[in-house]
């Protein structure tokens, strides 16, 4: 029998965050921890952080688009949690002495005018829901060496989730072309990827019904005010020491973001 419980992942996953230390999967040695579990211990985590002062600002899909499914070996989008914590401010240095090996990505982001309750969300109904869109990033830091892990895995860690950013201005859906909007993502000023809004389950709104639907079967809905991250719309970027990542939109704007130093 296996002495891993809920509690001792959620210590486990803190530990690694806090002492900047990756490990193993937790699969390998609780089997038995399955993608139910793994929220359980994803709300235990971030029920921890909200006693230590944090709250809730959105969540945020992980696993989206092909190309991130395609590269971690994994074949279905999940949830996770956006606390204020999270939240980086224009201008302000990627803290990279505090993180494992952080990676950054771009996203559409959504802040919702009005609370969204699966099930059966179309995504109609999700971007009806939506006040305004804007350009974002997510550097993403997984406790998992070499960000390889199991679905439940990754589940149970939050989605990765470190830090974000989104773009003061914000427009509102009508009229955008979200499966067509286009994206770049370079370092220095080098190209490294570029995709479209299409990349995200085919229109960053199914995104968003996925979650309200996928948090509804928890008795969750995605309320008024929230920040949504639809996921990562191209492959992860590692943040090195000293360098310079920008985001680009057609039509959202643009981020960018330095790194700090060890």
């Amino acid at each position: 029998m296996t002495d891993w419980t809920i509690d001792r992942a959620v210590e486990e996953l803190l530990r690694r965050e806090r002492e900047r230390q990756d490990g193993g999967r937790i699969t390998d040695q609780w089997p038995e921890l399955d993608l139910a579990t793994a929220y359980r211990v994803q709300d235990a985590l971030i029920d921890r952080k909200r006693r230590a002062g944090e709250n809730i600002v959105g969540v945020k899909l992980g696993l989206t688009s092909q190309a991130k499914q395609q590269r971690m070996g994994i074949d279905s989008p999940l949830t996770g949690w956006l606390t204020d914590a999270m939240t980086l401010a224009t201008g302000e240095a990627v803290p990279v002495a505090e993180m494992i090996h952080p990676r950054v990505e771009p996203e559409i982001v959504f802040v919702m005018g009005r609370r969204l309750e699966g099930p059966g969300v179309t995504w109609e109904q999700a971007l009806a829901a939506v006040e305004s869109v804007h350009a974002g990033f997510e550097i993403i830091d997984s406790r998992y060496r070499d960000f390889s892990f199991a679905l439940p895995d990754v589940v149970a860690d939050n989605a990765s989730s470190s830090r974000f950013a989104v773009s003061a201005e914000g427009f509102a859906p009508d009229g955008l072309d979200l499966v067509g909007e286009a994206c770049t993502i370079s370092v220095d000023g080098e190209l490294i990827h570029s995709a479209t809004g299409a990349a995200v389950q085919g229109h960053p709104a199914q995104a968003l019904a996925l979650a309200a639907n996928s948090l509804a079967r928890r008795g969750i809905a995605v309320e008024a005010g929230w920040t949504v991250l639809t996921g990562g719309l191209t492959d992860a970027v590692f943040v090195e020491p000293g360098r310079t990542v920008s985001v680009e939109f057609a039509h959202l704007g643009s981020l960018t973001v330095t790194s700090g130093h060890l």
